[in-house]
């Protein structure tokens, strides 16, 4: 992963909320009732991600927050003819998400939060097999993982110089 930060006030960012969390909290007085969001907001035409989550009293303003927190944390995602360049594995927690390359026309085949983020990064084409826990935090966590974990592909400029590479 680079440190370079992506200033967001160049992309044509999307938001997409992927959970939405009612937290109630007990205390001497009653309950108190907030709520958390977690969102993914990315540029589909740049290749940029990023995902945050927001607390606060209301369900409008938990979202705002968490777009706000994610506009912070984006990062770039390698692509290859609208897919990815190789197949992966992230891990986060109990969560794993498998990620595939597609040929042209597959789709996003995909569940709910590695979908939301593959949507954001502009992947058109990708299979994808999440495993192990189904918290959507960690789901995202681990496709995030997964994302950073990817390398350009390089295609060597003849087959003589793969070979001497090798060697």
């Amino acid at each position: 992963m680079n440190n370079k930060r992506i200033d967001p006030a160049t992309l044509q960012l999307k938001d997409q909320v992927v959970s939405i969390n009612r937290v109630t909290k007990v205390v001497k007085g009653g309950k108190n009732l907030s709520f958390s969001a977690l969102v993914v907001v990315g540029d589909p035409e740049q290749g940029v991600v990023g995902f945050a989550s927001g607390k606060a009293r209301e369900v409008p303003m938990a979202i705002r927050k968490g777009i706000e927190a994610a506009k912070k944390e984006l990062m770039k995602v390698p692509r290859y003819r609208n897919t990815i360049p190789h197949r992966v594995l992230g891990r986060f927690g109990a969560s794993q998400v498998l990620l595939k390359p597609a040929s042209e026309g597959t789709g996003v085949i995909a569940g709910g939060p590695v979908r939301a983020v593959l949507q954001a990064a502009g992947v058109q084409n990708v299979v994808a097999k999440s495993l192990g826990t189904t918290n959507p935090h960690n789901v995202v966590r681990a496709t995030m993982v997964a994302l950073s974990q990817l390398r350009e592909r390089t295609k060597p400029a003849s087959t003589a110089e793969a070979v001497g590479e090798q060697q």
